[in-house]
């Protein structure tokens, strides 16, 4: 059947997701980091992504494609597990004053420039890791370090997991994101505790998968947010 339909342009898709999550029929979706149509017959050519994607990645078109399904759509998003997609998940930069980036910040101040910030959140090709000073780090180092935001978040893009938590290897995603974000630096930022090690084995590996040779930095936080050791080029070989 010919009928009016939705076509991405995949060079100009930032994968930031933003149509995948508006999109109530569950016809796009996520594939390598750029969004994608995984179901014709779940698409009512309706358009309602068009407005939601900021680089004008999508587009109709008119062409053979298989009918559109309500009943289909219906039994699919059933079966779906509640909150299997968060919006909150969405990729967006964060402009801040110029009060909030004044050398000397209040304690108040965030040095946060993006959202989301979990590793297994931030899509691998979003527009801020374009040329970035990448921070990763363990999510409780923050909680442990008084001036995290101002000692390592600052002029920063900010990464945070829990290898023990999330069970899973960063090494693949972060390769994707330092080889194709032309990332300027790196910095690790984890805890004393064992299971941190992760986070620091899966940066390293992905610093030498990606090819790229790049100044970086591991500091190593105690408990108590002191600074056990801070070492440059040396910590682990890339």
């Amino acid at each position: 059947m010919k009928r009016k339909i939705i076509e991405i342009r995949v060079d100009k898709c930032n994968g930031c997701g933003l149509c995948a999550d508006i999109c109530h029929e569950g016809a796009l979706g996520m594939v390598g980091g750029k969004a994608a149509l995984l179901r014709e017959d779940y698409c009512d050519g309706l358009g309602n992504c068009l407005p939601a994607c900021p680089t004008g990645a999508i587009a109709f078109v008119e062409r053979e494609a298989a009918v559109y399904s309500d009943e289909k759509v219906k039994k699919n998003m059933q079966e779906q597990p509640p909150h299997s997609v968060c919006p909150g998940s969405n990729a967006r930069s964060i402009q801040r004053a110029a009060a909030e980036t004044a050398a000397q910040p209040s304690a108040a101040s965030s040095e946060l420039r993006q959202w989301p910030v979990q590793i297994k959140l931030a899509p691998a090709n979003a527009p801020y890791f374009d040329r970035a000073n990448l921070l990763i780090a363990a999510d409780c180092a923050a909680y442990a370090r008084a001036n995290f935001h101002g000692e390592f978040m600052r002029g920063k893009i900010t990464l945070i997991g829990c290898p023990k938590l999330d069970g899973v290897d960063y090494s693949e995603k972060l390769t994707e994101i330092i080889r194709g974000g032309n990332i300027k630096s790196l910095t690790v930022v984890r805890m004393e505790v064992p299971c941190c090690g992760g986070i620091e084995q899966a940066s390293a590996n992905a610093l030498r998968n990606s090819g790229k040779f790049i100044p970086w930095r591991v500091v190593t936080l105690g408990v108590d947010g002191g600074v056990l050791q801070s070492c440059e080029n040396s910590c682990f070989e890339a």
